[in-house]
């Protein structure tokens, strides 16, 4: 049975009331700060305890070249360059060529104290037949690991692909933000719906760029151990880290509930479109605190976004909020719902 009457005008009348909305303030932009000063005051991981009696000799020595190294042998890697030569030590000047896309493995690692370029080599194996040493630094740059995670982070760190999104968010951030001054079409920023989610969406998009650049800046060795050794979880990982996978985990759920928050007060086509503007607000944010964050600017523009959502925040707390005793379809005043015609009392 539904839920109210109808009046003599035929509309719905809900039997309960309109249930009044509320929302938790956000922490200030003082507060962000000083729990980014925090989290950067212990970024690494710790070093493993190799006191164990129980460790043998090899599983010492394989967590020490894990912490120092941040991969260790059996390690898998897949080419990236478009050729790489394996060179037969120590018989000089023979190679195994391998080719993009081919999986390796690591077999050893060896210290050479008179190599001027890199003292690290590494011995790789693609097959019984075809295996090779090379330097550390050309592994680096020519090898990505085969974990989706991981190659999704080298994807997203590649200055290619940032100046590809930058040019894409730019475009159509142009051309959606003249179409939201006519007001032709909603546009987060401008011509807004009645929601804080994408605003709060743009600004996790921003947090988590300006954490990731300053583990680039402050802590390479962490966030290169966490390429290596990728995880979703943000349990038994440094503090910043941690913080850097919590903020992303909080955009997945924020999204979501942007998402039902824009496809209840909007219908479908003007969804679509505000959706394809907020995409564009977050690359542009993201793009925009990677490339800040190395001047330092982008701190001092996360706090300014911050208190830009705070401020909106108390705006909206100021005015009463409702929502349909039927539907749930948020309201500004008591009365009838535009979404379900109930009648709110």
């Amino acid at each position: 049975m539904e839920r109210g009457t109808k009046d003599k005008h035929g509309r719905m009348r809900d039997n309960g009331q309109a249930r009044r909305t509320s929302r938790n303030p956000f922490p200030t932009a003082t507060g962000i700060l000083l729990l980014f000063l925090f989290l950067l005051a212990s970024c690494h991981y710790r070093r493993p305890d190799l006191t164990d009696a129980r460790l043998t000799q090899e599983a010492r020595d394989s967590l020490e070249c894990l912490h120092l190294h941040h991969y260790t042998r059996g390690t898998n890697l897949q080419v990236l360059a478009d050729s790489v030569q394996l060179e037969w030590l120590p018989v000089k000047g023979s190679y195994d060529i391998l080719q993009r896309g081919d999986r390796v493995v690591v077999a050893e690692i060896a210290i050479h104290p008179a190599d001027s370029i890199d003292t690290v080599w590494v011995k790789l194996a693609h097959s019984q037949e075809i295996q090779g040493w090379l330097r550390e630094c050309d592994m680096m740059s020519s090898f990505v690991p085969v974990d989706s995670i991981s190659q999704a982070i080298h994807l997203f760190s590649d200055t290619h692909a940032q100046y590809f999104l930058l040019v894409l968010a730019t475009f159509t951030g142009v051309w959606m933000f003249r179409l939201a001054r006519r007001k032709q079409i909603r546009m987060v920023f401008l011509n807004d719906i009645d929601s804080l989610y994408p605003l709060l969406l743009c600004l996790l998009m921003a947090f988590c760029a300006t954490l990731y650049e300053s583990m680039q800046l402050f802590a390479p060795d962490t966030w290169q151990h966490f390429y290596f050794n990728p995880t979703l979880s943000p349990l038994h990982v440094p503090p910043v880290l941690a913080a850097f996978l919590i903020g992303m985990w909080l955009f997945i759920v924020v999204l979501l509930a942007a998402l039902d928050d824009l496809f209840r007060q909007l219908s479908f086509t003007a969804a679509i479109a505000y959706l394809l503007g907020l995409v564009s607000c977050c690359i542009f944010c993201y793009v925009l605190f990677i490339f800040t964050t190395r001047i330092y600017i982008g701190y001092v523009l996360l706090a300014g976004m911050a208190w830009l959502f705070a401020r909106r925040l108390r705006l909206s707390l100021r005015h009463p909020h409702y929502r349909c005793g039927r539907c749930g379809y948020k309201l500004d005043r008591k009365g009838t719902c535009p979404h379900c015609g109930a009648l709110n009392e």
